[in-house]
């Protein structure tokens, strides 16, 4: 007998800007805020290329102006520094009630780590680990993973990026989560020719077997709002 319990699974086409997603993302959190016993969300994207700031996050990792960005740029209401996304990585934002979860923020963290290091091991062979006292999963001393996460009232926002074939160029313009001296590294670094669409469903797999979910596409009740136009060269503080 499936115990698991029924949760909706979004994968939206295409390179999505950072605002649209975090939209989508409020937009679930407040559907479980208002409705309890609503089902969970995860969303599996790839996004535009940006940099996000986490609430407390120092301006000082950023090698430019915050004013005037290489690329959009957005603090946005997660833990952590700042970081990069762009085509090539895999986000994953999962909007649970984490109190169907253990209530408990870190061991969240702690399980989403797993989901990647289980992940590497069970489909690529790669053998990743955490690193005492920083958040994320690291192959031979290079970041793969980072994890930021948000709660309100228990219901979670952002997630994990897990790096498969991105351009790492990105990471030029910034101190990525505050850690000067540990280098950034992606998947095709070990696996030449890996790509991101093909890691997705294990990635799914591994993350649905952790929190006891069952993913299932969208009703058309349960659609997200439409794509809406932003400036895709938002500063600080946009969305």
């Amino acid at each position: 007998m499936d115990t698991r319990r029924a949760a909706i699974l979004y994968q939206p086409p295409g390179l999505v800007p950072f605002a649209q997603a975090w939209r989508w993302q409020r937009q679930l959190q407040q559907r479980l805020l208002a409705e309890p016993q609503a089902l969970e969300a995860v969303l599996l994207l790839q996004h535009q290329p940006c940099y996000t700031l986490g609430r407390g996050a120092s301006t000082e990792h950023l090698r430019f102006d915050p004013a005037d960005p290489p690329l959009p740029l957005f603090r946005i209401d997660r833990g952590g520094e700042v970081t990069h996304h762009a085509p090539g990585q895999l986000v994953l934002y999962p909007v649970l009630d984490l109190q169907r979860h253990g209530a408990d923020l870190h061991r969240y963290l702690r399980d989403l780590e797993q989901v990647v290091i289980d992940l590497l091991l069970a489909e690529l062979d790669l053998v990743a680990e955490r690193s005492a006292g920083f958040t994320g999963v690291w192959l031979e001393g290079r970041k793969v993973a980072a994890l930021g996460v948000g709660a309100r009232r228990w219901i979670s926002q952002h997630g994990l990026a897990l790096n498969v074939d991105c351009s790492l160029e990105g990471y030029a313009a910034i101190v990525p989560c505050g850690i000067a001296q540990r280098p950034v590294g992606r998947l095709a670094d070990w696996r030449p020719g890996l790509r991101a669409a093909a890691l997705a469903p294990q990635l799914l797999e591994r993350f649905s077997a952790r929190f006891g979910l069952a993913l299932r596409p969208p009703l058309p009740a349960e659609a997200l709002e439409a794509a809406w136009d932003s400036d895709p060269r938002a500063g600080i503080g946009a969305a």
